[in-house]
């Protein structure tokens, strides 16, 4: 039986303004609070530092700011969201950030539902944030 609806369409988010920003990942933060990007690269520098619990709330700003911006662009809670296009990769980002912050601190199921999470919405994602650590992930 086929699904007579489709699939849905793949969501590509505006251009993130902190893309390219100058100043430290905190400076692009002030700077850009609405950016997903801007989080996730505050939480990307507090994982290398082993803060995990600042990571994890760096990380889940913008995940929760991705959300928003998602369900902004026609999102219904599911459905593709390409790393391919720019405009996602700092969703995405932070949504493996939380995933990663989560195990740090133990929290091992939301760990694993941002994992599943982000696989389901971007296979290439998952595979070069997850599986290829972040090597490529700029």
């Amino acid at each position: 039986m086929s699904n007579l609806l489709g699939e849905p369409t793949e969501t590509l988010l505006p251009d993130d303004p902190a893309a390219g920003a100058d100043g430290s990942p905190q400076d692009v933060a002030r700077a850009y609070p609405a950016s997903s990007l801007a989080w996730a690269l505050c939480a990307d520098e507090a994982l290398a530092a082993d803060d995990d619990v600042t990571a994890y709330a760096f990380a889940r700003t913008g995940y929760h700011r991705g959300l928003d911006a998602l369900r902004r662009s026609g999102w219904k809670g599911h459905g593709p969201v390409p790393w391919s296009h720019p405009g996602n990769q700092g969703f995405l980002r932070a949504l493996a950030d939380l995933a990663e912050a989560s195990e740090r601190i133990g929290d091992l199921d939301e760990a694993h539902r941002c994992r599943e999470f982000l696989r389901e919405s971007s296979q290439e994602a998952y595979d070069v944030l997850v599986l290829g650590g972040r090597a490529g992930a700029e």
